[in-house]
């Protein structure tokens, strides 16, 4: 076996390959000639961030059969070449989760004592103690958003601190919160009651922006804010304004919407800590992940055993090939879902119809779980099942091979709580275009893609002609426009509508979110959703 490490690892890193017998292990300094030539004969290949393996240099690695990602982060690999080449590509997510929890407590203790303030005047030689007096985070109450590998990390250091913890994550089953000493509850709830609020979700469409201005007004006064998770999940400019007024107390970020950060509002801000994005940076974090690369680079190439793959280790590219578009369709109709739901998932249902019942629908299955829990850390179309169940989300199958209507092959999905369930339904189109067929069983055809307005109301008239009005006074264009309407309410009451409004990608999130407020407050809409699909 030939292993090439393109960049500098530990040597623990290294040590996972000592015993095993009749391996080559080729390290960044040994490389003679080139990369592309090195990888001639190799069967696995680890990188860090650095290297940039692209479908031309796969095609300089005819044997190769796994890469590895000494990290989280795949954007420097092309997994689509990869799949198409047989090639396995895995990650290390949750490596270095203690790494980055230990920040996020760091940070809080340095907000709480105001820590670079009192470093800062001693430097200047100044004695400034009865300034200081700090706060305790004791008793103080901890928000947190996102109860992934981080997150929960972060609940175990709390609570050895004494903090009461309020949490928010739909995809994390109550049991697993309260296990680790977390109250769950709606993340309107957790801005309010925040002593302390952190951010540990992923970046998506329903947590861009999630901390702006109207909901920092909802926060106590004097809330202090940690974010070392994505810096798209604040509004910085709103942010900054409420440091100014002194409504936030203090912030301590790590992570910036441009990274590095040249320029910003936080710049001259006493009540700001800033860092370089250097959550995951220890030593430990990082010799973490060499190792886990290794462990399962090693696995795999000897036994079989895939962890942690980001593509579709067990398909050929023909296989692949037919079964992508409705991979495409599942992991689509699972985020429609999940940014239209409104509501933590204790179940999922899957129905295949049709030509679907026949295929290996375990891959769409994940793609729909992908694309349900997308807002939950390093989900990926292989490890989505076990996210699942790590989170108590259980996951039911249905295969019956007799379909309705003119489609060839459908899929159902239904969420359910014990409150309320939700069911989409759709179908691939010309061979390659997912399309929704039909939701909460109403019939609304429409392209699975873009940016859209999902809106649900009272089929009462002048409701289509006030949302075009809303749209176009908020410089709006619309795309496409479907419909769709309950049967007839016999009992005399309104029935339901639905509407699916495609907007142009382009058009400024301000706006949308201007038209979307606008929008919620006509009487006959009962609820209106964005929803960003490829």
């Amino acid at each position: 076996m030939k292993v090439v490490l393109a960049e500098k690892v530990s040597p623990a890193t290294l040590a996972v390959f000592a015993n095993a017998p009749d391996w080559n292990v080729v390290t960044h300094d040994r490389i003679k000639n080139s990369l592309p030539a090195e990888l001639a004969d190799a069967d696995a290949l680890i990188v860090r961030s650095a290297v940039q393996v692209d479908a031309a240099l796969l095609e300089n690695a005819p044997k190769l059969r796994v890469i590895g990602r000494a990290g989280v982060g795949v954007d420097n690999i092309d997994a689509e070449a990869a799949t198409r080449n047989g090639i396995v590509v895995m990650n290390t997510p949750g490596a270095n989760a203690v790494a980055v929890a230990e920040l996020t407590l760091g940070l809080m203790v340095a907000l709480a004592r105001m820590v670079p303030r009192a470093n800062s005047t001693m430097h200047a030689g100044r004695w400034e103690k009865k300034s200081l007096q700090g706060a305790e985070l004791r008793g103080k109450t901890l928000g947190i958003v996102g109860l992934g590998r981080v997150g929960l990390e972060v609940a175990r250091r709390a609570r050895g601190f004494g903090m009461e913890l309020i949490g928010h994550d739909p995809f994390v089953s109550a049991a697993i919160a309260r296990e680790h000493g977390v109250r769950l509850a709606p993340l309107d709830e957790v801005f309010r009651q925040a002593d302390y609020l952190t951010l540990h979700v992923g970046l998506t469409p329903e947590t861009e922006g999630m901390v702006n201005a109207t909901t920092l007004a909802t926060m106590k006064k004097g809330v202090r804010i940690v974010n070392c998770a994505r810096g798209e999940l604040i509004v910085e400019e709103a942010l900054a304004e409420a440091l100014r007024s002194g409504h936030v107390g203090g912030a301590a970020l790590d992570v910036f919407r441009k990274e590095p950060l040249k320029d910003s509002p936080f710049f001259g801000l006493e009540n700001v800590i800033l860092t370089p994005h250097i959550a995951g940076s220890t030593a430990e974090a990082q010799e973490a992940v060499g190792i886990q690369i290794a462990e399962q680079v090693r696995a795999y190439l000897t036994t079989g055993v895939v962890q942690n793959a980001v593509n579709f280790p067990s398909l050929s590219y023909e296989e692949y090939t037919a079964l992508a578009p409705y991979i495409e369709l599942g992991e689509r109709l699972g985020k429609f879902l999940a940014a239209t739901f409104g509501a933590s998932v204790e179940s999922v249902h899957l129905s295949y119809s049709g030509r679907l019942a026949e295929m290996r629908t375990e891959l769409i299955r994940n793609a729909a779980l992908c694309g349900i829990l997308g807002s939950s850390e390093h989900v990926n179309r292989i490890n989505a099942s076990a996210v699942a169940k790590e989170q108590g989300v259980h996951v039911h199958e249905q295969k019956n091979e007799a379909v309705s209507g003119g489609a060839g092959s459908v899929l159902k999905l239904t969420l359910h709580t014990a409150q309320r369930d939700m069911t989409v339904s759709g179908t691939v189109l010309h061979g390659k275009s997912p399309r929704l067929l039909a939701c909460d069983g109403i019939d609304i055809e429409a392209p699975l893609d873009g940016t859209l307005l999902f809106i649900r109301n009272q089929d009462v008239p002048g409701v289509i002609g006030r949302i075009g009005t809303i749209l176009g006074e908020f410089a709006i264009n619309i795309a496409n426009f479907a419909l769709g309407r309950a049967e007839a309410n016999h009992s005399g009451g309104r029935r339901e509508a639905l509407a699916l409004v495609h907007v142009d990608a382009e058009t400024a999130p301000t706006q949308i979110h201007k038209a979307l407020e606008s929008l919620s407050t006509l009487e006959a809409i009962t609820s209106v959703r964005l929803v960003k699909l490829k």
